[in-house]
């Protein structure tokens, strides 16, 4: 049997001893299968699980005053999702599978024992967290102060980004099964702004389409017009405590 998801996706960061594998291997405590559109948990409701995703693209999400929603975070294979349930009584966000999605529940009792046997282990996932939490305050500014474009150019290169982090080929072009409405919904932009913005991107050469499949044709051009920064591509582990 190969190592569990989060594992290899820890792994990305730096190499993990033989131990730390078999302890991430062991947080595993059943899987489950989604398909697209199935709200896994209730905004406000009961906090859930807490899980890995194994396969597949998940979306956070909350609704405002006037019905409209506003899409969070996107999850891809190997992102742990459900640590705030450890914080708060209720659920903060809905989450929802975006394309048929498959996840391993974690045991939270061996959760909470791996800090305290792997300590670095702990730290390392306490780091990757802080990843995720720059990353979308990148996110916020670029709501507040980009335009259109800079808007979606920053959430194309933030995708490929995050699917190459995950070992999956995005140079010749990756699937994307967002539909402009939920483009829309994590930009803040109507889905009329959305074909818009995308067709004037495709226009300049920064991106081609094809049905649910997009390619990035000058990365070095559009990371410029959206002032993106790769939060992935240097972290920093010299204050990690040693393996044990």
């Amino acid at each position: 049997m190969g190592e569990s998801c989060l594992a290899e996706h820890l792994g990305r960061y730096g190499e993990l001893t033989a131990a730390e594998k078999e302890a991430l291997d062991g947080l595993t405590a059943g899987a489950r299968h989604y398909k697209r559109g199935t709200v896994i948990r209730q905004e406000h409701g009961t906090p859930g699980d807490i899980y890995v995703v194994q396969r597949g693209w998940i979306f956070c999400s909350a609704l405002l005053e006037d019905g409209r929603r506003q899409i969070v975070r996107l999850h891809f294979q190997g992102d742990l999702l459900g640590l705030d349930s450890l914080a708060f009584a209720s659920a903060p966000d809905a989450v929802t599978a975006l394309t048929d999605a498959d996840v391993c529940l974690i045991d939270r009792g061996r959760l909470g024992q791996l800090f305290s046997d792997h300590p670095r282990l702990g730290a390392l996932l306490f780091a990757v967290q802080q990843v995720d939490r720059v990353t979308l305050t990148d996110r916020l500014i670029s709501l507040g102060r980009a335009s259109a474009r800079g808007r979606v150019a920053a959430l194309l290169l933030w995708i490929a980004s995050r699917l190459r982090f995950s070992g999956l080929p995005v140079d010749d072009g990756f699937a994307l099964p967002l539909t402009q409405e939920e483009i829309g919904d994590l930009t803040g932009l109507t889905a009329v702004h959305v074909n818009r913005t995308m067709r004037v991107l495709s226009e300049q050469s920064l991106i081609a389409r094809s049905g649910y499949s997009l390619r990035i044709l000058d990365t070095e051009r559009l990371a410029r017009l959206a002032d993106y920064h790769d939060r992935r591509e240097v972290l920093d582990r010299s204050w990690l405590p040693p393996a044990r």
